[in-house]
């Protein structure tokens, strides 16, 4: 099973592809897909999307897995994030992929062992779990650890 995880954001989107094979997880690549701050809405929107569909063609997934919204003290930023997910969703939807979300606290409880994990701690332990991968940056990180988690959260030793 290889599957795609999401970390989307309007100002750079990670993503996480592994393959699972029971327990196991393997990392096949990652990236980040910055936009430019100073163009247009629909432009960044576009831009998002398409590097998806890209990625989505190369590494051929067979689901995706995306952090939930949460809502930011500031709503400006939760409609920018909103309309991000929509792009990213968007593109996962246009290849056919079923798509999971998966709560930051969950995430966080199935790569760390605790809900309460940052994002250092997160990043300590995809090193030991990906021993030797190059991370693109936290946002490709984030992603990671959400393909890993919903990699974890569908796993049970009966669907073997």
């Amino acid at each position: 099973m290889i599957i795609l995880g999401l970390d989307p954001s309007l100002s750079c989107t990670g993503w996480g592809v592994i393959r699972a094979e029971g327990s196991r997880i393997a990392h096949i690549a990652n990236g980040q897909v910055p936009t430019d701050p100073k163009a247009p809405m629909a432009r960044r929107l576009s831009h998002l999307q398409t590097a998806l569909e890209a990625v989505i063609a190369e590494y051929r997934p067979n689901r995706a897995a995306a952090e939930e919204v949460f809502v930011n003290k500031n709503p400006q930023s939760t409609l920018k994030l909103a309309q991000a997910r929509g792009a990213v969703l968007a593109a996962c939807g246009g290849a056919g992929l079923e798509v999971s979300e998966h709560a930051a606290r969950l995430v966080k409880k199935a790569v760390v062992g605790t809900g309460g994990a940052d994002k250092s701690q997160v990043q300590a332990m995809l090193n030991v779990l990906l021993p030797g991968v190059k991370i693109a940056g936290a946002d490709a990180a984030d992603a990671l650890a959400v393909a890993i988690a919903s990699a974890h959260l569908s796993y049970t030793p009966a669907s073997r």
